[in-house]
């Protein structure tokens, strides 16, 4: 039974802080502006609540149409999280 918990147990970068996916976790329900590099010198920007994160993607809904964007986290340069907009819960027209 014990082993049988240890292999159900998420691995460590989703949980511990020091790593970005972890750290992300924590930000779920957050407004953010996320930028990505595309190419060498391109950068394109995503803003939406984070409704997911995993080992190598978040997932953001979108404010333009409500859509999920699934967007790769080894492309994001820079995340400016919002301290006031927070999801209210889960009615989508809850923001503010």
């Amino acid at each position: 039974m014990e082993e049988e918990a240890e292999n159900t147990e998420m691995p460590e970068m989703l949980t511990n802080p020091i790593y970005t996916p972890a750290f992300l976790r924590e930000q779920i329900g957050k407004l953010m502006r996320v930028e990505f590099l595309i190419g060498t010198n391109n950068l394109v920007d995503r803003i939406g609540i984070l409704q997911d994160v995993g080992a190598s993607y978040i997932l953001l809904r979108s404010f333009e149409n409500d859509s999920l964007v699934y967007c790769d986290i080894y492309s994001i340069k820079f995340i400016t999280i919002s301290t006031t907009g927070i999801y209210g819960g889960n009615n989508r027209y809850n923001y503010y």
